[in-house]
């Protein structure tokens, strides 16, 4: 599977290499398991509902989600910051 990135996302992703290396380090963890699995597997894998639906996210900790959409051969990151915006 390929792995694609909103602007906003990876801008987000690319911030938390500078601002906190232990969150990026989690981000790719999480990254890599939705490569392996994008339905089940570490950090609490759940659909989202309402404007949201069909789109995924997973805990990267209390505060902040990792929000994506699985296609065909393309997972697209939403956002790795803050919860469902």
């Amino acid at each position: 599977m390929k792995i694609a990135f909103e602007k906003i996302a990876f801008a987000d992703f690319t911030a938390w290499a500078e601002q906190d290396r232990k969150i990026h380090k989690r981000i790719v963890a999480l990254i890599m398991d939705i490569m392996r699995d994008p339905r089940q597997g570490i950090g609490k894998p759940e659909p989202l509902r309402h404007e949201l639906h069909g789109y995924w996210s997973r805990r990267i900790n209390d505060e902040h989600r990792l929000v994506y959409r699985v296609e065909t051969e393309t997972i697209t990151i939403i956002a790795c910051k803050h919860h469902y915006e």
